[in-house]
């Protein structure tokens, strides 16, 4: 089996390289990064290869995953290909990135996906959504799936629906949730420990409940929020100062940025 093959040695790498190895993974795991301390830590932490240069990086690739910021995808694709590389799957990490102009740096015989990990895939709980070049062939698509399957659940997702998958998903987003709740608990009197663990329950395990037994979310928040109870004041109170329309802001920014990426890249 030939080796996959990071270039970027960066924070999703390490946490990819992390949940392979807590996977079982036995696989050779190449990484090719311009900061030696970065390739030096995942070496130490996880076995992996330090890749010597761009070149024989790329061409002992089974995999290649583009694992860059998306300002530096161009520039590095661009040199790849001088590399010419032979028949093989190329998976881009980059936010904003489309496929199309993946394909313009670095077409055939490279075939491309596009995946969006989330750093949980560390500890074996990441959602990865991963999105296809037309006409990939199935081995390659099943190569993929299975890749990403070994960290969490995998879905497969229409480019178009990209960018809009990338702002909603983050576990940042229940990270920050639990900060300010948790923040905003010990303003009410509750010491730091306390309003960690009443704010990671009312966030977390709710939420596993739910997608154990799948039930109706409806039916949940009608359970959990009595008419005329504390909870329900809660939550119409956080609705009424604009709880909703914060957070589609947010995401609405956050796509914004995404697409900016892509638009940056076509200059």
């Amino acid at each position: 089996m030939k080796p996959i093959v990071f270039l970027g040695g960066g924070r999703i790498t390490g946490a990819l390289i992390a949940g392979l190895r807590l996977s079982g993974y036995k696989g050779t795991l190449v990484v090719h990064d311009h900061n030696p301390g970065k390739m030096s830590a995942l070496k130490k932490q996880h076995g992996v290869h330090a890749g010597r240069d761009l070149g024989s990086s790329v061409k002992q690739a089974g995999i290649l995953i583009v694992a860059v910021r998306p300002a530096s995808v161009s520039a590095l694709l661009d040199e790849v290909a001088l590399q010419r590389p032979g028949p093989l799957l190329a998976v881009s990490l980059a936010a904003g990135i489309p496929l199309a102009q993946l394909r313009a740096h670095l077409g055939a015989p490279v075939r491309w996906t596009r995946a969006m990990p989330s750093p949980a895939c560390r500890f074996g709980n990441g959602l990865t959504a991963l999105a296809f070049e037309p006409g990939l062939p199935r081995t390659l698509s099943r190569e993929a799936t299975s890749l990403f399957g070994r960290v969490g659940p995998v879905l497969e997702i229409p480019e178009t629906q990209f960018d809009a998958f990338t702002v909603a998903y983050s576990s940042s987003h229940g990270y920050h949730a639990l900060a300010a709740l948790a923040e905003a608990a010990q303003k009410l009197g509750l010491n730091r420990k306390t309003s960690l663990a009443a704010a990671a329950h009312a966030l977390a395990d709710g939420i596993v409940s739910w997608r154990k037994h799948q039930l109706s979310l409806e039916d949940l928040l009608h359970e959990a929020a009595t008419p005329g109870g504390i909870a329900a004041t809660v939550m119409e109170t956080m609705d009424a100062r604009g709880y909703p329309d914060a957070v589609e802001h947010g995401l609405r920014a956050g796509l914004a940025r995404a697409r900016a990426n892509a638009a940056l890249r076509r200059r």
